[in-house]
Parts: structure tokens; sequence; C-alpha cells
């Protein structure tokens, strides 16, 4: 169905430790971080408008080379997922599973000492992370590493702690893009050196992209994620039509700054989105376009 509805919809939240707490993110006006006990509120009244999914983003207190409060049983997401969950019915939880908030160096793996990529370390640090968050209750997790291998490790991992259950979507075909600017301010996930684009996928490549997606939906992926959305429709119409998964892409940060303040622009490009073939999107837009389509 190409018919844009409040239920497609995904709001992203980032989330931090403590209480009280809602801090402005300059770089995307109307966007907030938010402790638990706010994050409760905010998702009540995202109810309200019809919006029943929320993908959940964890920003550390402290950053060390492993990541380590990435998979704290008390870390940001962790207590958030645990809340939402306990005091809200009806509410799909998502969330990120990835380490670049949570290093010192910004990257989404495990370094070893002359910076090479330390893949056995990363594998387990996103599979560990993966199992604390589904042990803290989220129905579904997100691995964005694009690292080799993520979706198998944590599907593995999830299913030998007794959580067969929980869902897993994967960032199958997550583009080195200029449009995640804003996001990285957000996350405070610049990388310290370097950038991402060994590990993030080529835009001029789309075929790549198309075998990745198939990859990981071998290794056990339930869904599938094109980001962006708005330059990579035709990767979103081809995933679409090539594979059999439920697909879902992100309106990614960029993407809602060029079109903030004007909701006409801003319902047109999330129309574009679902008629190009995403089952779901994820957007900062979320809560605003469940009103906007009332009016329709």
């Amino acid at each position: 169905m190409n018919q844009l509805r409040k239920e497609d919809l995904i709001m992203p939240y980032f989330v931090v430790a403590g209480k009280n707490r809602k801090e402005k993110i300059n770089s995307m006006p109307g966007v907030f971080r938010f402790s638990s006990d706010k994050l409760i509120h905010e998702i009540k009244e995202l109810k309200t408008v019809g919006v029943d999914k929320i993908l959940l983003f964890g920003i550390a207190e402290h950053k060390d080379a492993r990541a380590g409060e990435s998979y704290s049983e008390n870390g940001a997401v962790q207590n958030a997922v645990f809340d939402v969950k306990n005091k809200i019915k009806g509410i799909t939880v998502i969330t990120d599973v990835c380490l670049c908030a949570f290093t010192r160096h910004g990257h989404c793996r495990i370094l070893k000492s002359n910076k090479e990529v330390d893949n056995q370390a990363t594998l387990a640090a996103l599979a560990r992370i993966a199992v604390s968050h589904a042990k803290a209750g989220a129905d579904m997790v997100a691995p964005s590493a694009v690292m080799d291998g993520q979706v198998k490790a944590i599907r593995k991992a999830l299913d030998k702690n007794g959580y067969k259950k929980t869902k897993i979507l994967g960032y199958s075909a997550k583009f080195a893009s200029s449009f995640y600017g804003p996001f990285r301010d957000a996350l405070d996930s610049a990388p310290q050196f370097g950038d991402r684009t060994g590990y993030q996928l080529d835009y001029k490549n789309p075929e790549k992209a198309l075998k990745r997606i198939g990859r990981e939906i071998k290794e056990g992926a339930d869904m599938v994620m094109v980001k962006p959305a708005l330059a990579y429709l035709d990767i979103i119409y081809q995933a679409k039509k090539r594979f059999k998964r439920p697909l879902a892409a992100y309106n990614v940060s960029g993407e809602y700054s060029l079109t903030r303040g004007n909701p006409a622009l801003a319902l047109e490009v999330l129309h574009a989105i679902k008629r190009a073939g995403a089952d779901l999107i994820i957007t900062y837009f979320a809560k605003e376009a469940a009103g906007w389509l009332k009016k329709i």
C-alpha cells in the first residue's frame, strides 16, 4: 500500500543518563536529548497521535576504548527501554546497536593499538549490547555498525540467551553520506581520526548495497533498512522488488534539517519514501507528520 499512514512511522529518540533532562540539540531544532523520566512523558504524547514505534539511541557519559558503557545493565538505553516497556503499553521499542557513541575514537569498531579493527572483539561487543537491550525488554535490535557478520553474531547471542523472539532490523544498506552531520552532533559521535567511508557503503555502488541486504537477510535479519532515504529512493525501490522482507528507510538528520519548517515539503518527502517501497519510515517528523496526515 503506497498511502502513507501514521502506523508507518518510527520516531527516533536520543537518551541520556540521569533525571529531569531535556536538552536542545543546536543542529537539530525541535529534537532533544531525554533522560528516561522525560522520555516517558514524550512517548505518552507520541502515542496519543497514533505513533507506536520508537528507535532509541544512547549517549555515553563516559567513553573508553572498548565501549563498555554500551552494554551496561544501567546504561541510558537499557534503563529507557525498561521504563518504556513497563510504563507504557503498546509501544514497539527498537534499539540502535553500535559502538561509535561509546568509544573515545568515535568509530563503530573496537580497534587494536595499531588502529586496525579487532573483528572478534567488535562482534562480541555488538552481540553483548543486543542481549543487554533484549534483557531490558527491547522488541527489536538494530545493528548499525556495518560490520560483516554482525547480524549472524547477534542472532546467535540472542538465541543462546533465551531471546529468540527479539527481532533484528539490519542497517543493511547504510551509505557513507554527508546527510549524517547533525546526527553526529546530537550523538557526539564524530570520528576523532579518519572517517567511516572504509566501512559504510559507497553511494556510487548500488549493487554492493543490494548484495549486503541479501547477506544480512541470510544471516537472520527480520527487517532491513536503507539509510539515508531521500537520496536513495532507487535503492529502496530495488530492494523492495528483490527481497521478501519488510523494508525500513531512515529519513536522516540532514534530510530533516533541509525540510524543517516546511510541513508540505516534509510530507511530500515522506510520501516519496513510502511510494518508493518503504514499509516503515524512521523520521524525526513522526510526531508532527501524524498530525499533518489527519488534514489530508
